[in-house]
């Protein structure tokens, strides 16, 4: 069963896609996005759309971080491939997938994300659909008050 509103998010450690160790302190708001496999089509849907939203998070002050049970390797050249600028977490043996308690079919982690806020998981979202995903994230972050945003 995945974290849920109210939990508080784990202390996890993982590469990103250029080798380097990142370790979110979960002040201020993240959105964590878990994938199956880099370079499938869900997959790319999703952090294409997470890409292109990007800025918005940013000004926003969202965190996003997407993350797989794939290599930093294939990170990276997934990165490279699609333009993607935020941070895709390599983590090939599951420790991050298993410290968010996200489910597993034939050892990739189900599309599921998170909000977090102030260290406390904000929202489940399982059994994502990836096309409009990161769009319908942002909207409930400022539906709910979490986040505004200028136009």
């Amino acid at each position: 069963m995945a974290l849920e509103p109210g939990d508080p998010a784990p202390e996890v450690a993982a590469p990103n896609q250029d080798g380097e160790t990142v370790e979110p302190d979960w002040a201020g708001v993240s959105v964590v996005y878990f994938y199956p496999k880099d370079d499938t089509p869900g997959c790319t849907t999703e952090a294409e759309q997470f890409q292109t939203e990007l800025g918005t998070y940013r000004d926003a002050g969202v965190t996003v971080y997407g993350v797989s049970v794939d290599g930093v390797d294939s990170h990276a050249d997934f990165a490279d491939e699609y333009g993607i600028e935020f941070d895709l977490l390599a983590d090939p043996d599951g420790e991050v997938v298993d410290a968010f308690d996200v489910e597993r079919s034939r050892g990739v982690a189900s599309r599921t994300t998170f909000v977090v806020v102030d260290g406390s998981v904000q929202a489940t979202y399982t059994g994502v659909d990836p096309e409009g995903h990161a769009r319908n994230v942002l909207a409930d972050l400022v539906e709910t008050g979490v986040v505004s945003i200028e136009d």
